[in-house]
């Protein structure tokens, strides 16, 4: 059996120690990876600390992988060795539930293989890209542009493909206006793909720290959201909310066009209340996603090629596993501009 090192936590909020975990087998349409960078995602913490729900440890997280193609299996055709590649947050599905056939393996009705923190169809634990080593099924293997930094891409099989969804879906382009609540990990590319796509871009904030930020990305204005229910009424075609805070929804409802959706991408773990009457005298809505299918992500990956768009990154020396334990805190304090990247070297 082969064996990848990795970072990993060994129960519920256990601090962060080195290992090795099993590498799937090198079967007929299997990849094999060797990992070079790994993003570390907000989902990652909840996920090591049992957050939200019962987690499988020893769990390795990280589903923002990049890496070079070491072998193929025999039936692969999609791959070679040497490849720049990713992987995002899932790893197999069903293949035959009507989400799956219809190219959303996202929403799997049997469950997909999420990356870590899950389980594969033969029952084996699944671990993630807190490692040196992945092998993945060919479908659920992405191709990385040549010409992005490699390291700063990670964060794309993510957080790239969470922002990029919605904004797809909705089709966010010339003539719209899309605002981004919250300028973080998602948040930031955000607002990058959203102008790539042609779409008026504004940021919204709690306080206009990061203001000058937003205006390097691209983004028209930086507003305070406390202080635009009046003076940005009926102005949004669509508000990607990507942090994970209490909103006050009926008058950021009321920033709304009429048609207009509030998109949920981020979340407070509270109930989130609101007046149906926002809703039904405008034909707005309120929305949700939380990743990508397959397709979308490497067409998300080709437009970051075509634009040269990355993730604004602090690249993380692992040599010392405690260093993940330190980067967990300062995401949970919003101390990170604007993603922390593992260098699978270190570990």
């Amino acid at each position: 059996m082969s064996t990848a090192k990795a970072i990993l936590t060994p129960a519920p909020g256990a601090k962060f120690e080195k290992g090795e975990v099993p590498t799937r087998p090198l079967g007929p349409e299997m990849v094999a990876i060797d990992i070079k960078f790994s993003g570390i995602c907000h989902s990652d913490i909840h996920q090591a600390r049992d957050e939200w729900f019962e987690g499988t440890y020893p769990m390795v997280p990280g589903h923002e992988i990049v890496g070079l193609v070491t072998a193929v299996g025999e039936n692969v055709s999609k791959f070679t060795v040497g490849d720049r590649v990713g992987v995002g947050t899932f790893v197999d599905s069903c293949r035959t539930c009507e989400p799956c056939s219809s190219g959303n393996e996202n929403f799997c009705r049997t469950g997909n293989v999420q990356t870590y923190n899950g389980h594969h169809y033969d029952g084996e634990p699944s671990y993630g890209g807190y490692a040196n080593a992945i092998v993945v099924d060919q479908n659920y293997v992405l191709r990385v542009p040549e010409n992005l930094d490699f390291a700063a891409s990670a964060p794309l099989l993510c957080a790239g493909v969470t922002v990029y969804t919605p904004l797809k879906h909705w089709k966010a382009g010339p003539g719209m206006r899309v605002g981004v609540m919250g300028l973080g990990g998602l948040g930031h590319l955000a607002v990058k793909l959203a102008v790539a796509m042609g779409a008026e871009v504004y940021v919204l904030g709690r306080s206009a720290s990061k203001a000058e930020d937003a205006k390097k990305m691209g983004a028209q204005d930086y507003l305070i959201t406390s202080e635009i229910y009046e003076s940005h009424k009926n102005f949004f075609h669509l508000l990607l909310n990507t942090t994970s805070a209490d909103l006050d929804l009926d008058p950021l409802l009321g920033t709304l066009k009429v048609g207009g959706t509030l998109v949920y991408l981020g979340l407070s773990g509270n109930p989130q209340s609101f007046n149906a009457g926002g809703l039904v005298t405008s034909l707005r809505s309120i929305a949700g996603i939380n990743t990508g299918n397959i397709a979308d992500t490497q067409e998300m990956l080709d437009l970051c090629g075509e634009k040269n768009i990355v993730s604004d990154i602090e690249l993380l020396d692992a040599s010392e596993a405690s260093a993940v334990d330190v980067a967990y805190e300062r995401v949970v304090n919003a101390d990170v501009r604007y993603r922390f990247v593992i260098d699978a070297a270190t570990i």
